[in-house]
């Protein structure tokens, strides 16, 4: 039987990248993966689908080129070659990740992994099984679309992510089933190269888990597009036709609406992977489908750890690495490991507008009891904004009025994926309104605005 110090199980971004810092630490290291290294994100998930989303950007410009002094006639898209090079786009990344393996000398191990007796696993391949030993094994097996009875997914008119990120025709009408930021890049896609899009929340308004603010700014942005929005509605029933659906849908008031599409695509959350990997025998407490894990990756069973999707939200590959990172440096005895602390991991949206944030929203710290005040700075009076033709946008602080933390930040508009990182380092680094005030900002550019909505806390904005 084959003898590691680490094993994990899963190699998505927080697997491989444990296994990879396992690696660096002096650990022998193996690494089982059922499907292709790189797990859902680099194959079916955050990187194919900003690949698409380039290609929607590029066509959303080809409609703009009159504004920035060009002209052309008849251009026309391939959907075809777009899913095309989002797939090469994967594909590359995986062989990338299989190549820092081997650069590592981390054992890659075909199959599906399932826990046998303390710090053993079985690992089964074509029928066959194979049993492997470590002293220390990291649950990273990820998570999957949530589907609700009467919702199923048919993989043909009826999409999760999967068969929405690999279309074989472009479908002129869709019903996208949920608003987080799944449900709004799939539906800001499809809108963007001219599909009639209707988006369905069960919440009163879309990306709930946003700042108000910034939700209703996203949300008039997406209408303004085109896109059909319904808050407080839920999707009653789906009835398939020979080559549509048709959806009732039922507003809280209690009406009800019919409407027929091509496709429907469903994007109401995830669950984590926790069947079939020996949880139960192994002694690991599992609640509302995830792994129940401490600030460290431990799941309370020694030597057992677990990381990323599998123990819950914020559902999103940087939270998953950053865990792989600390899992592997408890293994090893490193001092002065930090816990992850969840208020610190951005979150990005990459719909159009683009949605960016960290920390808490509004209305969270008004709730916490602190006496707070809000930045505010509008694209509009940023030179760079302008000078891109991107000037619709706004870039949001939420400050602790008596100490000057950095409470949350919250952006929509061109690039603010990018932009929000400024905000977590001064989240991380602790930095209050007035450190961030003294901070000089190069001109022109759109990361201006970060430096002017901590000035119009304190009402010193310079540019509006």
């Amino acid at each position: 039987m084959d003898s590691f110090d680490v094993i994990v199980i899963g190699g998505g971004p927080g697997g491989y990248v444990c296994a990879i810092r396992c690696a660096q630490l002096g650990l022998k290291t193996g690494v089982v993966e059922r499907d292709k290294l790189g797990g859902i994100c680099l194959n079916w998930g955050c990187i194919p689908t900003k690949a698409l989303l380039r290609s929607s950007e590029i066509w959303h410009l080809m409609h703009r080129l009159n504004e920035f002094g060009f002209s052309a006639d008849n251009f026309k898209f391939d959907i075809a070659k777009i899913v095309e090079r989002s797939r090469k786009v994967s594909t590359q990344l995986s062989n990338g990740v299989g190549f820092l393996m081997k650069k590592h000398k981390i054992t890659v191990i075909a199959g599906e992994a399932k826990l046998t007796s303390p710090g053993k696993i079985v690992v089964t391949k074509d029928g066959k099984g194979t049993g492997y030993e470590a002293r220390n094994i990291v649950l990273a097996t990820g998570a999957r679309a949530r589907t609700m009875p009467g919702l199923e997914p048919d993989g043909n008119l009826i999409w999760t992510y999967r068969e929405a990120m690999v279309p074989p025709a472009f479908p002129k009408s869709l019903l996208v089933v949920g608003s987080g930021a799944i449900g709004i890049e799939f539906a800001s896609f499809y809108r963007t190269l001219g599909s009639d899009v209707t988006v369905v929340e069960v919440m009163d308004r879309v990306l709930p888990v946003e700042d108000e603010e910034i939700s209703a700014f996203a949300q008039k942005a997406f209408v303004k597009q085109g896109m059909k929005i319904k808050v407080a509605t839920t999707v009653e029933k789906l009835v398939k036709g020979a080559d549509n659906v048709t959806a009732t849908l039922k507003a809280k008031d209690g009406k009800t609406e019919t409407i027929t599409v091509d496709r429907v695509i469903l994007a109401v959350g995830i669950v984590g992977n926790v069947e079939n990997i020996g949880l139960e025998q192994a002694g690991v407490k599992v609640e509302k489908t995830h792994v129940v894990a401490d600030q460290w990756g431990g799941t309370g069973v020694p030597g057992l750890w677990a990381i990323g999707d599998l123990v819950g939200a914020p559902w999103l590959a940087h939270k998953a690495m950053h865990e792989g990172v600390i899992v592997a440096e408890k293994i090893a005895g490193v001092k002065g490991v930090h816990p992850l602390d969840a208020s610190k991991v951005p979150g990005c949206t990459y719909c159009w507008p683009q949605v960016a944030s960290v920390g808490m929203t509004e209305a969270k710290a008004k709730a916490s009891g602190r006496k707070i005040k809000i930045g505010r700075f509008p694209f509009i009076g940023n030179g760079k904004a302008i000078a891109l033709g991107e000037a619709e946008g706004l870039v949001k602080t939420v400050f602790d009025a008596e100490t000057g933390e950095l409470l949350g930040a919250h952006m929509a508009g061109a690039e603010v994926t990018e932009l929000i990182q400024g905000y977590t380092i001064a989240r991380a680094g602790e930095l209050t309104d007035e450190d961030l005030a003294h901070t000089i900002f190069p001109h022109p550019t759109l990361s201006e605005m970060m430096h002017e909505a901590v000035l119009d806390a304190d009402k010193k904005a310079l540019h509006i």
